[in-house]
């Protein structure tokens, strides 16, 4: 009778695990914070589905979706017409939360650093290569800047990060649009120091005296690092924020919403506005549903209500309600 007990019970264990859904997805490490967050607050409210996401970078959230080896893909660089060709049904781009791409710095003695779009583009460029470059020293006056040497850190992977940043590179220095371009791979000039992945940026970062790099301010905050103020279209010096990326969005007209979400916010009007924010995108199969994918269009029907609150705790911000609106009757 008692092994008759456990065989039964090893049943019931069996059948409990068997009945537990598994999503994948893969992609963006910029919106990774809130993701894992969201991941195991919604395992509270549904114990029956297990999402697995690895954070491979934007590129490679495009290219698992395009081969069909995940469930959904991640990005903060809104797939190409190219690329949306090559997958094997239409993709919608689900914006999930906004957040701040901030330059990170370690310098010594230093912790407060103001730097405009076209000087900030030569640094990238290696046309500026000294922390005392008289470029640099204009913009901050009364900070001693040390003779120490640049070492830029940019992203090796395919990133959604780099998309978003020479985005508003290119936006705002001409010279950089035409030499380096936008993408989410580029080939930078000059010494560089590449780095899979916002944390191995920000690591690279943390370690390295004269460094400089671009990451989503989650990781620059939760690892102590200084960021830049950047100077805005308005002519103000304005650091990372929530509220720096939400005065980004709100210049969008509400229209825009009910068209292509595919949308760049860098560079917007506004004394608030931090010119370096973006949205981040799960990219959702328009096809056959199957449990898998009704699984996913639950946990947006989720994240864009209830996660949205948790945004601001983790250094993203909520989409505007008029977008969750929209976003809610095109998954349904």
């Amino acid at each position: 009778m008692k092994h008759l007990l456990i065989i039964a019970a090893s049943l019931f264990i069996a059948t409990q695990a068997s009945a537990v859904t598994k999503v994948n997805g893969a992609g963006a490490s910029f919106p990774y914070p809130i993701y894992s967050k969201w991941f195991s607050e919604y395992k509270k409210v549904k114990a029956d589905v297990e999402f697995n996401y690895q954070a491979i970078g934007s590129g490679g959230g495009i290219r698992q979706l395009i081969k069909q080896t995940v469930d959904f893909g991640a990005s903060d660089a809104p797939m190409k017409e190219k690329d949306m060709k090559k997958a094997a049904w239409p993709v919608l781009h689900v914006p999930t939360v906004m957040g701040a791409v901030s330059v990170a710095f370690n310098l010594d003695g230093v912790k407060s650093l103001k730097i405009d779009g076209p000087t900030l583009a030569k640094v990238f460029m290696g046309k500026i290569t000294k922390w005392n470059d008289p470029a640099l020293v204009a913009l901050n006056k009364g900070l001693k800047l040390p003779s120490t040497d640049i070492l830029v850190v940019r992203r090796s992977d395919g990133s959604g990060t780099t998309s978003i940043f020479s985005d508003y590179l290119a936006t705002v220095s001409p010279e950089f649009e035409k030499e380096i371009g936008r993408g989410k791979a580029l080939k930078w000039p000059g010494a560089t120091v590449g780095a899979k992945g916002n944390d191995g940026v920000t690591g690279v970062v943390k370690q390295t005296k004269g460094a400089i790099g671009y990451v989503e301010l989650a990781y620059a905050i939760k690892n102590g690092l200084p960021t830049a103020d950047v100077k805005n279209k308005n002519g103000k010096y304005v650091a990372p924020s929530i509220k720096g990326v939400s005065a980004s969005a709100a210049t969008l007209k509400d229209d825009v919403y009910n068209g292509d979400l595919r949308i760049s916010i860098v560079d917007q009007v506004g004394d608030d506005v931090y010119p370096i924010s973006a949205f981040t995108y799960i990219l959702l199969p328009v096809t056959k549903e199957t449990t898998q994918l009704k699984e996913v269009k639950a946990f947006l029907n989720w994240a864009l209500t209830k996660g949205q609150d948790m945004a601001g705790d983790l250094h993203y911000a909520p989409l505007p309600t008029k977008l969750t609106e929209v976003l809610l009757k095109k998954i349904k």
